[in-house]
């Protein structure tokens, strides 16, 4: 499961490092719509989420699928700004039929590929597919993305405005200290590439990402199997305080490939009996039962969505979440006619922090 960026020819000045104030703010973001994916900032979301006014936190709640599960391309800027407001602009830039497919993949859970073909603001036909989609997401995603394929202008403006009041509720009080960090760490990243080439700069980023032998392809480790170039455009790297353990890339047909990964470092640990450990450790010995659990980490999934993602049949994959729940690893939840699946985070810490990194990656 490698996301492949060619870079062959790519000046090295075109492979940046920079802060972005918006990549920041959405990992925050992340946090506080995931937490049991952040234990080691639990007390931080904990104080920012009591004192958010009613009204900021009944807005992120109805656009969190733009962050919780993965990142809508437009929130992770391919060339960032000094100030969350310019970055900000720039979304104002992207024509709607990108953002709300952006949008759609977040809220649907779906692959970009699901979105292939005709705009869903234009063809009735994509519109009842993407509906029908968020539909099986949950009864807030289907109200958001009949929302945004109504009035996407409407839609747009509110997002703005809802990350607008993140800056002045939290976000800008602890910019400044976290530019701090960041600039420390892309100093350390220019200069690993001056002194020891561009290898040992992408394996200080993270050690799912490496260089091939040939120094042509940047080979980064996430839940696809894909394939990008750099030619042209470059790569642009976001160092990130609050994204640990997450890496997030991001990539489309046109768009300079950026990824976003953490500075920071957390822990986890736990105790289990060995007769569970076994169990568990057998289940993920599977490598269809690792992809199934990387896709349930991002958010609850239910069958036949698992099946359209990865190729199989219902059957095949009720077998393999039986097998999974038996180990504790995976539970559920029935939704109206729909039953959810999702990754038991805290029984999969137990088996080590590398793994649910891995995982969550």
């Amino acid at each position: 499961m490698t996301l492949h960026i060619d870079i062959a020819g790519v000046p090295p000045e075109r492979l940046s490092f920079a802060a972005s104030p918006l990549a920041e703010l959405t990992a925050m973001l992340h946090v506080l719509a995931a937490p049991d994916h952040h234990p080691h900032l639990a007390a931080w979301a904990a104080g920012v989420r009591t004192a958010l006014r009613p009204e900021l936190a009944e807005r992120l709640q109805e656009a969190e699928f733009l962050w919780r599960s993965s990142r809508a391309d437009f929130l992770l800027p391919a060339r960032p700004r000094a100030t969350l407001a310019e970055e900000l602009d720039d979304i104002d830039e992207v024509d709607d039929d990108a953002y709300v497919t952006s949008a759609l993949i977040t809220t649907c859970g779906s692959s970009r590929l699901f979105f292939t073909g005709p705009s869903p603001l234009a063809d009735a036909g994509a519109r009842e597919r993407a509906l029908d989609r968020a539909q099986a997401r949950g009864t807030v995603q289907e109200a958001f993305a009949e929302r945004l394929l109504k009035d996407p202008a409407g839609v747009r403006a509110r997002v703005r405005e809802t990350l607008r009041q993140c800056g002045e509720a939290f976000f800008d009080a602890a910019w400044p200290g976290i530019t701090a960090q960041l600039a420390a760490d892309i100093r350390l990243k220019a200069d690993l590439r001056v002194r020891q080439g561009l290898g040992p700069a992408l394996a200080s980023v993270s050690a799912a990402v490496t260089l091939d032998h040939d120094g042509e392809r940047i080979l980064v480790d996430k839940l696809q199997d894909n394939a990008t170039s750099a030619r042209g455009s470059g790569v642009t790297f976001i160092p990130s305080v609050f994204g640990h353990p997450h890496l997030v890339a991001v990539h489309s047909p046109g768009r300079r490939p950026t990824l976003q990964y953490p500075v920071a470092a957390g822990s986890t640990s736990g105790q289990v009996p060995l007769e569970t450990v076994q169990l568990r450790v057998e289940a993920l010995a599977h490598p269809v039962r690792l992809r199934l659990i990387r896709t349930l980490a991002r958010g609850p999934h239910t069958t036949g969505e698992l099946a359209d993602a990865w190729g199989l049949t219902p059957p095949e994959v009720s077998r393999h979440l039986a097998l999974l729940r038996r180990a504790g690893l995976v539970t559920s939840r029935r939704r109206g006619r729909y039953v959810h699946y999702a990754l038991d985070l805290t029984a999969t810490a137990t088996l080590g922090a590398d793994l649910l990194a891995a995982v969550l990656r």
